[in-house]
């Protein structure tokens, strides 16, 4: 597969209806994988990708809202607004939403993150006419009724209780409170149960009216998919929602800014009694459109992506330590995070704390072997791919991409600038991430001397 870019074509209707611009971002080879968007009158956007060899599609709507677009008083209210487009419209009640994808063997899910959110259904290619209209109708004519808000409150504190019962996926949200604080990206993308308790309906509903406008929405649908009829459906069903919007509008421009993270040496402690200890110990990290992400992807990869990385090496193998230990990034419009994440014996925290730290300042020091590079570079093409073999998959590809990037990279590029990224990119973005004095968010039952001790990891 090759990137290539046509002229925009501007089809006129038949029906005297604004016109839309559509246009090839990816040509496939013999139509396998090409990837098209359509702008419509009103700055939606849809973007399909055609494999014409398998038997399902997966459509979704993306949403540029996510928590860190909150105020204080509205964190949760992303998250329960998706909840909420579950409960019903005026065309359909929550059973019949529920029930339809049910009925054709399809699934049907969405999913909130910190800076978009995203609804989809997955089903045979013969059934998606129903889930464009399912999920349309979902996306525009969610009725959020005060009783509905009310009912699903209680699912949404259990929702927060699950979380806060499993540390290990808690301490990632401690993490991002302790690197970005009380701050929009480093609040919890659930809500607390003081935010989501004082959420009503007038608030959430203005939210949905403000986030949900087509200008900020893109339709994606990837698989045995045929882009000029995705594109009559989606539009013949905001139409008949009355949600296209003015004509004249724009999409909105992908997600910017100049945020710089300078936490250094910050501990928070959670001591609860749990049978490990939790860590994450971590630093300052590279926005999602940093050109050096390529080169941190393969740094992540060696460092903690597998079973051969050094932290797995070093921390489970010789010494078993933890069972699990990883490396992770996560990059934003204008900031990332890198962390270093292991589970362990309270008594081992130290220790575990100790190595970590040393392979971090290692690596930092004095970079990555030529071995280690070569072998990140295979395992990271390698998991690029297989993470791209299903219609799910592709689908999550184009929508963000569409989103946060307002542009599309062919499989075949990604894997040609993974493969180019040098040894020396890799040693000089280790330097520049992994020199930096790290901070530190830990889940466990540490008595006052261990906690007393935590300062020395970030020392």
């Amino acid at each position: 597969m090759t990137s290539s870019s046509s002229a925009a074509t501007a089809r006129p209707s038949s029906e005297g209806r604004a016109v839309a611009r559509t246009q090839t971002l990816l040509k496939g080879e013999n139509g396998i994988g090409t990837v098209r968007r359509t702008t419509l009158p009103g700055g939606l956007r849809i973007v399909t990708e055609t494999l014409p060899s398998v038997r399902s599609a997966t459509f979704g709507i993306w949403a540029n809202v996510g928590s860190r677009d909150e105020t204080p008083s509205l964190n949760g209210a992303t998250h329960y607004l998706e909840h909420l487009l579950f409960k019903g419209t005026a065309k359909r009640s929550a059973l019949d939403i529920s029930s339809a994808i049910d009925a054709v063997g399809g699934e049907m899910n969405a999913f909130t993150a910190k800076e978009y959110t995203c609804y989809y259904a997955r089903v045979l290619d013969t059934d998606l006419p129903l889930a464009i209209d399912t999920v349309c109708d979902m996306l525009t004519g969610s009725l959020i009724r005060q009783e509905d808000v009310d009912a699903e409150r209680g699912v949404i504190l259990e929702e927060i209780a699950m979380t806060e019962d499993d540390p290990g996926d808690c301490v990632h949200d401690l993490f991002a409170h302790t690197m970005l604080g009380d701050t929009p990206l480093g609040r919890p993308v659930l809500g607390t149960v003081d935010t989501i308790n004082a959420l009503q309906a007038d608030r959430i509903r203005r939210f949905y009216k403000k986030h949900y406008d087509p200008t900020h929405l893109v339709v994606a649908a990837a698989g045995n998919v045929d882009h000029a009829k995705v594109v009559r459906q989606v539009r013949r069903a905001f139409e008949n929602a009355g949600a296209l919007g003015r004509p004249d509008a724009a999409p909105v421009a992908p997600r910017a800014g100049s945020r710089t993270l300078r936490t250094a040496g910050r501990v928070e402690l959670l001591n609860r009694k749990t049978e490990q200890a939790h860590i994450v110990l971590g630093m300052p990290g590279l926005a999602r459109n940093d050109e050096r992400r390529w080169a941190l992807g393969v740094l992540n990869t060696a460092l903690g992506g597998g079973m051969s990385s050094r932290l797995f090496q070093e921390v489970r193998e010789k010494r078993g330590l933890a069972y699990s230990v990883y490396s992770y990034t996560s990059g934003f419009a204008d900031c990332g995070l890198f962390g270093v994440y292991a589970g362990c014996r309270p008594s081992q925290v130290h220790d575990v704390l100790k190595i970590c730290r040393d392979e971090l300042d290692k690596v930092a020091a004095d970079g990555l072997t030529d071995d280690e590079i070569r072998r990140a570079v295979g395992q990271l093409s390698g998991s690029t791919v297989l993470g791209l073999e299903d219609t799910g998959a592709l689908m999550n590809r184009i929508g963000k991409s569409e989103l946060a990037w307002g542009e599309h990279m062919s499989v075949t590029d990604m894997l040609t600038r993974i493969s180019e990224v040098t040894p020396d990119e890799v040693r000089e973005v280790a330097r520049d991430i992994l020199g930096q004095r790290p901070s530190l968010s830990v889940i466990g039952p540490l008595k006052d001397k261990q906690a007393a001790r935590l300062d020395e990891a970030v020392a």
